[in-house]
């Protein structure tokens, strides 16, 4: 990936996004003891689950929250990031869910002391 901005560019011929915000999970499993660890080794699965109950009992409309691949950022796991704003999150327990799914997807706010920043990257090999 190279440091320069991919524009986002909407074309007056395009359809409205199908859902306002779109939810990756991650859910990559890597072997046991692998060194960058695994979102769903620390969790992601049962989080994801619980995402997608809580946000159909919160009546979210045009909210998809989706199981992901690797998102590549496994050592601040389980991460999961949301658009169409690209806000990353690391959240470990439903509590955290909840709070995600109050700040970000009701109140169009964030979940500051949960969000993954320029300052969390992978470390170097």
């Amino acid at each position: 990936m190279t440091d320069a901005a991919i524009p986002s560019v909407a074309a007056e011929a395009d359809p409205p996004p199908y859902f306002t915000a779109h939810v990756f999970v991650c859910c990559n499993r890597r072997p046991d003891g692998h060194k960058r660890g695994s979102c769903a080794a620390a969790g992601s699965e049962a989080l994801r689950d619980y995402m997608k109950a809580r946000a159909k009992e919160l009546g979210l409309k045009g909210v998809r929250i989706n199981q992901a691949g690797c998102l590549d950022r496994c050592e601040f796991g389980p991460t999961l990031v949301i658009y169409p704003e690209g806000v990353w999150y690391a959240p470990k327990t439903r509590e955290d869910v909840d709070a995600i799914l109050t700040a970000h997807l009701q109140q169009g706010g964030r979940a500051r002391h949960l969000m993954l920043t320029e300052r969390d990257v992978v470390p170097k090999d």
